[in-house]
């Protein structure tokens, strides 16, 4: 295996406990679409989250469409991903926080200079930027290491889309193979595994009912390592550059 020279970062909830307060922007928007066109159904940001974890605001969307059997012009897709976006920023910018022992360990990989860092998320890169600058996580990933399936493709896309990934390594210089990422959803995984990227898997902002299953689900994917904590990274990383 080449020698691996960058670590891929998701942002939601890999590296900042931002879905729960993203989903409940999402779900009041949501609500509101769907009583736009006298859809009966209504969301909470629990259930939209069950329903569409891993994706952004976009392909949520565009899984409301296919399920209630509606259609958005293109006018309006934007209109609402531009007002989901400001809601969305908004709670960010006063409730984010890391992810437990998230911020300790970018602390040790920034001393040890080893690798290069970057952030792939389907979240729009104003999103992300605030939620990384808000936990204090600014200081390693600055703008240009940022990557959005949303904002940073020519075609706007999502996980598990792996275009997001192809383009982040394209950019940087790097094969997929001197990669590493780093997921917490399906829809992640399948992104970077399907861009040829070895990726470990974390539970750790799910409920404690919850890991088990859905370190399975990322086993399954093909993720090479699952760790329960941001405790359990050097270890993970370590497994795979012996592979």
């Amino acid at each position: 295996m080449p020698k691996i020279t960058h670590l891929l970062f998701d942002c939601d909830n890999t590296l900042v406990l931002s879905e729960e307060l993203a989903f409940e922007a999402c779900a009041d928007l949501s609500n509101e679409i769907l009583a736009n066109q006298s859809i009966e159904a209504r969301y909470t940001g629990p259930e939209l989250l069950a329903d569409f974890v891993g994706q952004n605001f976009r392909g949520m969307l565009t899984s409301l469409q296919k399920k209630y059997n509606f259609e958005l012009s293109k006018d309006e897709m934007e209109r609402y991903v531009s007002m989901e976006e400001g809601r969305v920023i908004a709670k960010l910018e006063r409730d984010a926080k890391p992810c437990v022992g998230c911020n300790e360990q970018l602390e040790k990989l920034h001393e040890t200079g080893k690798y290069g860092m970057a952030v792939v998320s389907s979240s729009a890169k104003r999103r992300v930027q605030a939620s990384v600058k808000k936990v204090g996580q600014d200081r390693h990933f600055p703008p240009e290491h940022i990557f959005s399936a949303a904002t940073s493709l020519s075609v706007p896309t999502s996980k598990p889309d792996p275009a997001i990934y192809l383009h982040a390594c394209k950019i940087i210089g790097k094969e997929p193979r001197e990669c590493v990422a780093i997921e917490d959803s399906k829809s992640g995984a399948s992104s970077a595994i399907r861009a040829g990227i070895s990726t470990i898997g974390y539970v750790g902002s799910y409920a404690e009912c919850e890991k088990q299953k859905m370190k399975e689900v990322l086993k399954n994917l093909g993720v090479k390592n699952v760790m329960q904590s941001w405790d359990d990274f050097s270890k993970c990383l370590e497994e795979i550059e012996k592979m």
